[in-house]
């Protein structure tokens, strides 16, 4: 077994906290990769806190991780000892569904492997995720990452990027479409750097007037306070896609009626209730309201080289672990642009 360094939650009430582990040794199929920066996602709080029902504890964070290969097993074809590597929110799945020979393991009819809080496929063994030194992962779950791009950035690509990437693609957005961002945070400000990317005219909608010179800097066309019913009103069935990204309670009717004809509402945030939709608002338009996970290892490792190509990367914030309670304190109040992302070699 691998000696492990890493932070780790004891129970749903504790902090975060030094905690040594193992990982499995090396395998025929395996590649271990040094982790030198690992993002922090809002999910990784829901999770240590157990907002979500059914946590394995002791609890190692992180699924937006990224560092440098130091050892792969005797069959590994895709990788070599020194190169850069990633691992998103994904470790393994079932490999035999329909899903997951399409490529979309995301959605694997008999359960994935989460990196973190999660069981293999033995159905036993618990996951530990990004918050540590090293990680050993099967090569078909591990990404390739370009050395052209800033590493600590790249990290949040991992879940923040894939999470607003493959919607956008999956649904077509590009030239000609009007785009609306839904929340200006980890997500938020991806979605606008893709939307842009991609040729959609992009409107960030936010409570916070305080965003709009931001939602610009990001490359944001348009900027809607949704709290002012004039400037509300004034793009009213006007888009033909709204991306969600937000996990705080708030009324989908209303955002369902600034979509044209046929618009689609993409929900990515997951608020902690459940949404009162009123189904009047669909049908007297055709509209839609979908949802999207992040993506599969194919898809992702296209985002990937897409960034790559477009020099494309998160905004960051580096912090030291020691910190990373502070910090979960600051991303619940918003106090992050747009995330954090902790260097390892702080641990």
């Amino acid at each position: 077994m691998i000696e492990t360094k890493g932070f780790a939650v004891q129970d749903a009430k504790s902090d975060l906290a030094p905690w040594n582990f193992e990982r499995r040794e090396v395998g025929p199929h395996d590649v271990q990769f040094d982790i030198q920066f690992c993002g922090v996602c809002h999910s990784d709080l829901h999770q240590i806190r157990d907002d979500w029902g059914g946590g394995i504890f002791p609890m190692v964070p992180g699924h937006e991780i990224v560092g440098k290969v130091v050892k792969v097993g005797s069959h590994v074809k895709k990788f070599k000892v020194g190169d850069l590597a990633g691992t998103g929110c994904l470790v393994d799945s079932c490999r035999t569904c329909d899903n997951c020979k399409e490529g979309l393991e995301q959605f694997c009819s008999n359960g994935f492997t989460a990196t973190y809080n999660s069981l293999e496929q033995d159905k036993k063994t618990p996951t530990y995720g990004g918050y540590s030194n090293t990680i050993v992962v099967h090569e078909d779950f591990v990404l390739h990452i370009s050395d052209k791009l800033d590493l600590a950035a790249v990290a949040p690509l991992l879940c923040a990027g894939i999470t607003t990437y493959s919607p956008l693609k999956f649904l077509g957005v590009g030239k000609g479409h009007k785009l609306a961002v839904l929340g200006l945070g980890g997500l938020g400000h991806m979605a606008v750097k893709f939307g842009v990317a991609f040729g959609a005219e992009v409107t960030v909608l936010s409570t916070s007037p305080a965003k709009e010179a931001d939602a610009k800097k990001l490359g944001a066309h348009k900027f809607v306070v949704t709290k002012d019913a004039n400037q509300l009103q004034s793009v009213a069935g006007s888009f033909d896609f709204i991306l969600d990204t937000v996990s705080a309670p708030h009324d989908l009717n209303m955002y369902v009626g600034l979509l044209k004809t046929k618009g689609v509402h993409v929900c990515i945030g997951v608020p902690p209730a459940a949404y009162e939709l009123n189904p009047m608002g669909l049908i007297f338009g055709r509209k839609s309201v979908v949802g999207s996970l992040i993506g599969g290892l194919p898809e992702t490792q296209e985002m990937l080289d897409y960034c790559a190509e477009h020099g494309i990367v998160s905004d960051i914030e580096l912090i030291d672990i020691k910190n990373i309670n502070e910090a979960y304190d600051r991303m619940i109040k918003g106090d992050v642009r747009y995330r954090f992302v902790i260097d390892m070699a702080t641990l």
